[in-house]
C-alpha cells in the first residue's frame, strides 16, 4: 500500500487547538525517559541530542492523527507519536529546521515503524528530490525490480541508515577506497572525513578547469570556482560504487550563488569529523527506497514531480484511530536552497532567528527532512 500526503501550508504545532491530541504518559511502552517523569502531569518528557555541536531538543510527547491518502485517494488516519519541542538549543536557534524535523528511522517512534506496525503500510519507503527543491515521500513502496540496491549495515546497538561504499568515480579518476557513511536527508549536504574527503575534492578540483575563488568564511565548502559560461560542462561527472557492484550517480555535486555580480560554484561537500553522511544533495534526481524488510536501499533515475508514474501495490482495507489511544551547515539547510540550470542555488544572507514557538519533533534516522516535509512540500 502507498500512503501519501497531500499539499498542505505548514503551521506551528499546537496540541490545544488539535481535537485529537493527547499527551503520551509516563506508563506507554513508548516513554523512554520514564526516570525524568513529572509527577504532577504524568506526561513523558523527550530529550535529543544531535552531531551539532550543542544541538538539543526536548519537550513533551504528544500523540495526535497524521491523515494520508492512498493511491485511489482513500483518506487514512493513522496515530502516530511525536516530540513538542519546549527548549531548543544549538543550530535549532539558527533556524536550523524551523518547522520540525520529520523522523523517518528505525527505531520504533519513527513515522515508518509506527505505520508499518499498525498494519497500514508494507515496512519500506520512498523519497524523491527534484533539482528545484521540491519531494515528495511514499510511504510503502518498495520501488521497482529494475532499480539498484546495496545492503544496509544495520546495528541494533544504534541502528541507522548505514551502507558501504568501495569505489568514488569522479570524472576519469576513480577512487579506490572502502568505507561506510550514513544515508540522511535530514542533512542539507554530504559530509565525508578524512582521506576520503580529501581525495574526492583533489580529484574534482584537478578536473575543473575554472579558476578557484577565494575562500569564503561564510562558507562550508573548501573547493569553490568562479563560473565561467559553460559551467555545466566543466563539472566532472561523480558516482559511487556501492557494496554488492551497483553504481550510485550523483546529479548534483555542486551548489551555487550569486556574489559581487559573479556566479560561484562550489563543490557541495564538507569536511566531516569522523563520520560519513550522505546527505540530500547527493539524492537529487533519484527515487531513493529505503526498504526495511529486505534491509536494502534502493534508487532509480526518477521524475520526482511525476506521481502517476509509479507501480502500485495492493491496498489494504482502510485504518481509522481507535477511541482511545540529523547534521547541517548551520546557515544552510534544505529551504535556503533553489536551483539554477540543473545545480543548486543558494542565498548567503543567514535566515531570520525562531520564534519561541514550539517546534514538532518526530524521532529517527533518517532523523529528518528539514522542514517538515510530508510530500510534495515545496522546501523553497
Amino acid at each position: 500500500m502507498f500512503v501519501l500526503v497531500e499539499d498542505f501550508e505548514l503551521n506551528i504545532y499546537n496540541s490545544n487547538a488539535s481535537s485529537t491530541s493527547k499527551h503520551v504518559s509516563c506508563s506507554n511502552s513508548l516513554c523512554q525517559w520514564q526516570s525524568e517523569c513529572s509527577r504532577s502531569t504524568g506526561h513523558c518528557p523527550y530529550q535529543v541530542s544531535y552531531v551539532s555541536d550543542d544541538t538539543s531538543s526536548s519537550g513533551v510527547l504528544i500523540e495526535d492523527v497524521l491523515y494520508l491518502t492512498t493511491d485511489d485517494s482513500q483518506v487514512v488516519k493513522a496515530p502516530i507519536t511525536f516530540g513538542c519541542g519546549q527548549v531548543q538549543s544549538g543550530s535549532f536557534l539558527d533556524a536550523a529546521a524551523p518547522n520540525g524535523l520529520f523522523g523517518l528511522g528505525v527505531e520504533k517512534l519513527s513515522v515508518p515503524s509506527i505505520l508499518s506496525g499498525l498494519g497500514l503500510i508494507h515496512d519500506s519507503f520512498s523519497m524523491c528530490f527534484g533539482q528545484d527543491g521540491i519531494g515528495r515521500i511514499r510511504f510503502g513502496d518498495n520501488g521497482s525490480s529494475d532499480q539498484e540496491e546495496t545492503p544496509f549495515n544495520l546495528d541494533q546497538s544504534y541502528p541507522t541508515y548505514n551502507i558501504s561504499i568501495t569505489d568514488i568515480q569522479v570524472g576519469s579518476s576513480s577512487i579506490k577506497t572502502g568505507f561506510s557513511a550514513l544515508f540522511d536527508s535530514g542533512t542539507s549536504f554530504t559530509y565525508l572525513a578524512d582521506p576520503i574527503y580529501t581525495r574526492l575534492a583533489k580529484s574534482f578540483d584537478i578536473q575543473v578547469p575554472d579558476k578557484r575563488h577565494q575562500p569564503d568564511s561564510r562558507l562550508p565548502f573548501e573547493y569553490c570556482y568562479n563560473a565561467s559560461s559553460n559551467v555545466n560542462s566543466n563539472i566532472p561527472d561523480v558516482s559511487l560504487l556501492m557494496q554488492g557492484g551497483s553504481r550510485f550517480p550523483i546529479y548534483d555535486p555542486i551548489i551555487s550563488f550569486s556574489t559581487q555580480g559573479h556566479i560561484v560554484y562550489c563543490l557541495a561537500v564538507v569536511k566531516g569529523e569522523g563520520m560519513n553522511i550522505i546527505g540530500q544533495n547527493f539524492m537529487t534526481g533519484l527515487r531513493i527506497v529505503f526498504d526495511r524488510e529486505k534491509l536494502v536501499l534502493g534508487w532509480k533515475k526518477f521524475n520526482c514531480y511525476d506521481v502517476e508514474n509509479t507501480s502500485t501495490l495492493d491496498i489494504k482495507p482502510p485504518y481509522t484511530v481507535p477511541p482511545s489511544s540529523s547534521v547541517a551547515p548551520d546557515n544552510y539547510a534544505p529551504e535556503d536552497t533553489k536551483t539554477m540550470g540543473n545545480t543548486t542555488q543558494v542565498s548567503i544572507p543567514p535566515p531570520p532567528p525562531l520564534s519561541d514557538a514550539a517546534r514538532l519533533f518526530v524521532f529517527g534516522f533518517t532523523r529528518a527532512l528539514s522542514p517538515l516535509f510530508l510530500l510534495f512540500v515545496a522546501l523553497f
